[in-house]
């Protein structure tokens, strides 16, 4: 057998094991748990307007007992809004908090609770009203080192 052949017959080993290594990794990745999970929000929001769609509902949870910054972006990825700044989460329990459309860092915020027991953040932005548009949800996990942008957007409708 010549060298030629031969490595030409280690690099196709390498190759297969290379495959096997590939295919376990990818399944143990599809069996763990994304870091921020079931974000929830309606498509489109007005804050100018009166009653249910004068703030943006938006809810998530995370995986993992955590300190996270809740942020909103526009559609080029800049920051418009903090909601909130470190605040601890609690793993697998839906967080929920509603935004008024301004812009700016929440200075503070009060509690809610709905009828039906359940308890959400009203974050105080005092900018102005942000410009009509598509906007997203950013979650910021310091002691992760991971950011996680809502994988749907949401329209804002400014009038």
């Amino acid at each position: 057998m010549t060298s030629t052949q031969r490595a030409s017959r280690a690099t196709f080993g390498l190759l297969v094991a290379a495959c096997f290594a590939a295919f376990f990794v990818t399944q143990r990745l599809k069996h763990t748990p994304t870091v921020v999970q079931r974000f929830e929000m309606p498509g489109r929001f007005e804050p100018r307007s009166s009653g249910v769609h004068a703030e943006e509902a938006i809810s998530f949870r995370i995986s993992h007992t955590e300190k996270a910054t809740v942020s909103i972006e526009n559609s080029g990825g800049d920051e418009v809004a903090t909601l909130v700044r470190d605040r601890l989460l609690e793993r697998y329990k839906q967080f929920s908090l509603r935004w008024n459309g301004r812009t700016g860092v929440a200075r503070s915020y009060s509690i809610s609770v709905a009828p039906d027991g359940h308890r959400f953040v009203i974050p105080r932005n005092t900018g102005p009203i942000a410009r009509a548009g598509e906007y997203r949800v950013r979650v910021y996990l310091p002691e992760s080192g991971r950011a996680v942008v809502s994988p749907r957007s949401f329209e804002l409708i400014a009038r």
